[in-house]
């Protein structure tokens, strides 16, 4: 890691505040950067990190407080003037145009509006020097919709650099990579780093900011609560600077396995002409947790899928519940007692222009509570998502406030809650904890282990190898579609399940 340059800095917040109606996202906020350093923003989920950074960029209007950039001071809610002065974003969720390539990507915006012709030569030869002096490897002529996850995020970088970035904002830079794609990450953000950029990110995981920050600011309630050099703190300490009380995780107890639940034999699926899953056997207990691992892409999502009703299976058996799945919809297996929690929140779990109590009640409206001859009952869906907030601690609005207006990590909590408040048979966790701060990681995970107590068959789907060990009864890996005999999780460690996930299941004892 860098040691901060003492030099004045590149940049400073000063006495930012920032309102939405009664809700305090920034309460007298004041950060500076230095040339060459990186700052981890940690904070709770909703603590403000996001507002702050959308304030630095221009995205908002701080109701009071300044951003200056090399003693220049910013004119707020003017994204081009922060670019200009040599900041970009990366955000959480990309904002890259998928029908496009890399090169038109990262090209938008930055031509003349009355251009006779693009001046494509020139930001190729770019575009070549950024790849060959970050590192970052990119083919100009790939379309973006054709690249994975990480891939894509190197494109929002490049833009930001394109741009001639000389601090570089990352919200929640790794929420959907793969470890070995958040290291290479990191990799990269030292190499820019060591060659003088200023470098804030936004993470909930500790690991991380150990790893690759110089500096750590602690947000909580919207104010900085601490200020701590990575070299002088410990992940123990930064946890109970988060959530303000000392953070532990629970621990799994012995399994009271009962009678199976979901049993799949031989059970293929095709998606578009291509077999995603092939020949996967699986069986799911009442009172356990069955883990799944993998590398993202290889099938886990279309596993989800499968038992939510979302995707059919084209050959072999698979029994949910004591009868054939077939083609159940998903209203259906929902009424069966089936929570699903989606491993992206913002295009299968809410609406973001809903309500928190439309959406707590969104995949329910079947159930009488909700609704009756064909009309929401507004009244018991606002008290149902009223319980949601209470018991799952999603701050940041009333039931009336648009689901958009959350941050992630509260999204992530009210679709949580709402499969999980009524107690399900079986809960499919897709990625459950992923962009939840350390004390909501602690809760979610408290919620799995206490519902497998009380008899529910949990299949978690997690690329998070620590979480799977700590809630998982057996583990599974799954690899181009096909799925590794079940082993049992005590004894493993994260080194045996990486040769899982790379396809070595000889000697594995099944159990």
């Amino acid at each position: 890691m860098n040691s901060p340059a003492p030099s004045s800095p590149v940049l400073s917040l000063v006495g930012i505040s920032k309102r939405f109606g009664p809700v305090v996202a920034n309460e007298d906020v004041s950060i500076s950067l230095a040339k060459g350093e990186v700052l981890a923003l940690l904070g709770e989920n909703g603590a403000g990190k996001t507002t702050l950074m959308n304030i630095l960029f221009g995205h908002y209007m701080p109701d009071s407080g300044s951003v200056t950039v090399k003693d220049t001071c910013l004119t707020m809610g003017r994204p081009r003037d922060a670019i200009n002065a040599g900041v970009g974003m990366v955000h959480q969720h990309f904002t890259l145009a998928p029908n496009l390539t890399v090169l038109e990507n990262i090209m938008t915006g930055t031509e003349p509006l009355f251009a006779l012709r693009a001046r494509t030569g020139a930001a190729r030869a770019k575009l070549a020097t950024l790849c060959k002096r970050f590192g970052l490897a990119a083919n100009p002529d790939a379309r973006v919709s054709d690249l994975s996850v990480g891939e894509q995020q190197r494109v929002e970088i490049l833009k930001a650099l394109y741009n001639d970035a000389e601090i570089l904002i990352l919200d929640e830079p790794t929420a959907v990579l793969t470890r070995p794609e958040a290291e290479k990450l990191f990799q990269v953000l030292r190499t820019m780093a060591a060659q003088g950029l200023s470098i804030i990110f936004i993470s909930h995981k500790l690991n991380e900011v150990m790893e690759s920050a110089d500096r750590v600011v602690v947000l909580r309630g919207g104010r900085v609560t601490a200020e701590r050099a990575t070299s002088a703190t410990d992940k123990d300490e930064l946890a109970a600077l988060m959530v303000g009380r000392r953070v532990e995780r629970p621990k799994r107890g012995d399994a009271l396995r009962g009678p199976t639940v979901v049993e799949a034999r031989g059970v293929d699926v095709t998606v578009k002409s291509i077999k995603v899953l092939q020949d996967i056997d699986f069986s799911l207990h009442r009172g356990e947790v069955l883990g799944i691992i993998g590398v993202s892409g290889n099938g886990q999502t279309v596993l989800a899928h499968l038992l939510s009703g979302l995707a059919h299976p084209g050959a072999g058996t698979l029994t949910v519940l004591g009868a054939p799945l077939g083609r159940a919809t998903p209203s259906h297996l929902i009424a069966k007692g089936i929570g699903r929690i989606p491993e992206d929140r913002n295009t299968e779990g809410a609406v973001g222009d809903f309500t928190l109590w439309q959406n707590a009640v969104l995949e329910r409206l079947g159930d009488s509570r909700f609704s009756r001859w064909g009309f929401v009952r507004s009244r018991p869906a606002r008290a149902f998502c009223d319980k949601i907030i209470a018991r799952f601690d999603v701050r940041g609005g009333t039931p009336d406030t648009a689901t958009r207006n959350l941050s992630g990590g509260n999204m992530q909590k009210l679709i949580f809650g709402r499969n999980l408040l009524d107690g399900p048979a079986i809960l499919i966790a897709a990625q459950p904890t992923r962009g939840l701060d350390e004390g909501a990681i602690a809760a979610v995970h408290s919620e799995i282990l206490a519902a497998r107590s009380k008899g529910c068959a949990v299949l978690l789907i997690s690329e998070d190898l620590d979480e799977t060990l700590a809630l998982a009864d057996r583990i599974q890996a799954i690899v181009k579609g096909r799925l590794s005999p079940p082993v049992a999780s005590t004894g493993l460690d994260a080194r045996r399940l990486g040769l899982m996930m790379a396809g070595e299941w000889d000697g594995l004892h099944a159990v």
